[in-house]
């Protein structure tokens, strides 16, 4: 089984991932872009199961009903979202994996969000909204 780690900016969180992510994507809601500051975010998606804490706690803001965002209160990167319509996934920053490079994404999600200025890479399968 593959092991992949990632942590935020600081060092000051640590995480260990056993797998491959169910999804790799592109978010282009606007909440995802008032979380990062950026246009898009780039996320992967796991089975709870798989992600395991090594070092640090990361701080929680619920940014909208049934949503749970969590980063780092030192260095403020942002690291998962979780959702109460999804309880057994977790969603991690794709940028924040040591080698991010691993997996590049496949779709992209709400892309009626998108700003206008950010394009849509059509060799990704696309999705108005969520994929469920």
């Amino acid at each position: 089984m593959q092991f992949i780690e990632g942590g935020c900016l600081c060092s000051g969180i640590r995480f260990r991932i056993a797998g491959e992510p169910i999804y790799s994507s592109i978010c282009h809601c606007a909440t995802c872009r008032r979380a990062s500051a950026a246009p898009t975010v780039a996320w992967l998606t796991f089975d709870r199961g798989q992600v395991e804490m090594l070092s640090g706690s990361p701080l929680s803001y619920r940014s909208s009903q049934g949503v749970v965002r969590r980063f780092c209160g030192t260095c403020g990167t942002q690291l998962s979202y979780e959702s109460m319509d999804s309880p057994s996934t977790i969603d991690i920053t794709t940028a924040s994996m040591d080698n991010p490079n691993l997996f590049p994404p496949t779709l992209e999600v709400w892309l009626e969000h998108r700003v206008s200025w950010q394009s849509a890479n059509q060799t990704r399968s696309q999705y108005p909204r969520s994929t469920q």
